[in-house]
């Protein structure tokens, strides 16, 4: 039974990781990975020492620090709350509700946000502007200070109902007989939360923090790509779309791979440093 899985890693994951060699190349196609001329660490120094690496590193840590902020908890507050409704054909049906974003691609995001936030016929954006009492009407597909808070509320919109399925069965699994105790005790609702449900699924949450931070420096391409606009720019670089701009359009594979390598190389460290982290703390670790 783990064969058909263990392929998926070896063929998808693993082999194409001698690519990276060209990270340490002047990569040309022609020459293929034999012939091309090793430089070293010229690329990495070509990143760390460029005009761009300052505010790419920026960006893409200040999108992760408000991902981390709103979207990662998210998931648990839903969880907690659909956990507290006793009519299950209610919670089935709020549950389903909320999954289905999971299943839209990006781009239906995208038009949905579009249709909301269009300058022109955008029903969020008329309706803000008649609440504000008129005035010049905000673009906020292309202010750079809106690009950030429609990431957020896009990945909070596709992602959170979807999240709470992990969390609901750590619920699931919470002994009956110990919130029976703590109404014995005298808690109410709130004490049964904090001293019973909460401490139930903080071993979950752990877990789920540590995998999280191997991806602080990972934005979905596709949706940063979308929102993307000439007027946004400087805030919407971040490394994935960096490593397209140079790899696909500017052909610079080598430097483009020296990018994803340093992506890769730091989020390993925050695995180890945020599982070290929680084992310091007295929580169960990853590994």
């Amino acid at each position: 039974m783990l064969i058909p899985g263990l392929l998926y890693f070896v063929l998808f994951k693993y082999l194409p990781m001698y690519g990276l060699s060209i990270a340490f190349q002047d990569f040309v196609p022609f020459l293929g990975y034999s012939d091309s001329p090793w430089v070293g660490l010229k690329h990495f120094e070509n990143l760390f020492t460029g005009p761009d690496f300052g505010r790419l590193l920026f960006n893409t840590l200040f999108l992760a620090l408000l991902t981390a902020l709103f979207v990662f908890p998210a998931p648990i507050i839903v969880a907690l709350l659909l956990n507290e409704l006793r009519v299950s054909v209610f919670k089935r049906y709020v549950q389903s509700l909320i999954y289905i974003p999971h299943f839209l691609s990006w781009t239906i995001v995208f038009s949905l946000t579009y249709l909301l936030f269009s300058v022109d016929f955008g029903v969020v954006a008329s309706w803000i502007h008649s609440l504000s009492g008129g005035g010049p009407k905000v673009d906020y597909m292309a202010q750079p200070e809106w690009f950030r808070p429609l990431v957020i509320l896009q990945l909070l919109w596709k992602t959170s109902g979807w999240g709470t399925i992990i969390y609901l069965a750590a619920l699931a699994g919470v002994d009956p007989n110990l919130y029976e105790a703590a109404r014995m005790d005298g808690a109410g609702r709130w004490r049964q939360f904090w001293h019973v449900t909460l401490p139930a699924i903080r071993p979950t949450i752990v877990v789920m923090a540590i995998l999280t931070s191997g991806n602080l420096l990972d934005q979905s391409f596709e949706q940063i790509w979308l929102l993307t606009n000439s007027l946004n720019r400087s805030v919407a670089d971040v490394f994935d779309t960096f490593v397209y701009y140079v790899g696909v359009t500017q052909g610079g594979y080598s430097y483009a791979t020296a990018v994803g390598l340093f992506k890769g190389v730091a989020g390993v460290v925050l695995i180890f440093g945020s599982n070290w982290l929680a084992k310091r703390l007295g929580q169960r670790g990853l590994f």
